[in-house]
């Protein structure tokens, strides 16, 4: 098995052994006799030099990855870029970061304080994307990031994985829309982020976003074991572009409302 397989298998089990969802719905869908198309993986990290995008991206571009776009999520204080393979049966890698030049001393203090504890070979082990959270963090610590950003608070509970995974509806037989998936998964009792409406995009922008709520699971800090959202999985129905090809990138707008799939409140 090539390294980027490896690496890619590797995200896949850390992300469902993590949630509970992503593989209920994935076997539900699978025993209906739809073949399961991955469309995209979405990491999340700060822009630190130590463990930014390019240090995130890295094993994906010596897997083959090249990076293709590159966005802006004013709102959140973001930056993101997305990288795709020359081979279309491999996924999009979409990896965002915080700017923490946005954020107070008191963020930057913690966020620090996180890194500082983290090997220093770490960035440049070939299974870094999924190393997990490589420091220790108190509650306190994780509810004061999240008063600034849910995302910087998300990170510093969760590390360094998959942050969701993404079904591609164009390749699922039985659901012609993403709105008759949508209603599938409501049917069976999963709960979708309404952020922005269930649907975030159209097939003017050329996609359509939907996700579940990120499911909720027990993490432990150094001050107790608390209950607090995970991952989330997404669902995305792309249409042809200008070129007559599906359009393969992001749309900010939808993004912006799908980073809040892990919101706690």
């Amino acid at each position: 098995m090539k390294p980027i397989d490896t690496l890619l298998a590797k995200l896949w089990d850390d992300y469902k052994d993590l949630n509970v969802s992503p593989e209920r719905i994935r076997d539900l869908l699978v025993s209906r006799g739809e073949t399961v198309v991955n469309d995209h993986i979405a990491l999340r990290t700060f822009d630190d030099p130590r463990v930014n995008i390019d240090r995130l991206a890295a094993p994906f571009v010596a897997g083959g990855y090249a990076h293709l776009g590159q966005y802006d999520f004013a709102e959140k204080k973001l930056d993101a870029k997305h990288y795709q393979h020359p081979d279309p049966d491999y996924p999009l890698v979409f990896i965002s970061q915080l700017r923490l030049r946005d954020f107070s001393p008191q963020l930057n203090m913690i966020v620090a304080s996180l890194l500082d504890q983290m090997p220093a070979d770490a960035p440049s082990r070939p299974d870094f994307p999924v190393l997990g959270r490589p420091w220790n963090i108190s509650y306190a610590d994780y509810e004061s990031l999240r008063v600034q950003s849910e995302y910087a608070a998300w990170v510093a509970a969760f590390g360094f994985r998959a942050n969701h995974f993404t079904v591609l509806v164009n390749a699922l037989k039985g659901f012609p829309t993403l709105a008759s998936l949508n209603d599938f998964l409501t049917q069976h009792n999963f709960r979708l982020s309404d952020s922005g409406g269930v649907i975030k995009g159209s097939p003017a922008v050329f996609l359509e976003q939907s996700s579940t709520l990120a499911d909720r699971i027990g993490v432990t800090f150094t001050d107790g074991r608390h209950v607090i959202p995970a991952c989330y999985y997404e669902f995305a129905k792309r249409y042809p572009g200008p070129d007559g090809k599906l359009f393969r990138g992001f749309i900010e707008s939808s993004a912006n409302k799908i980073f809040e799939s892990t919101n706690k409140s």
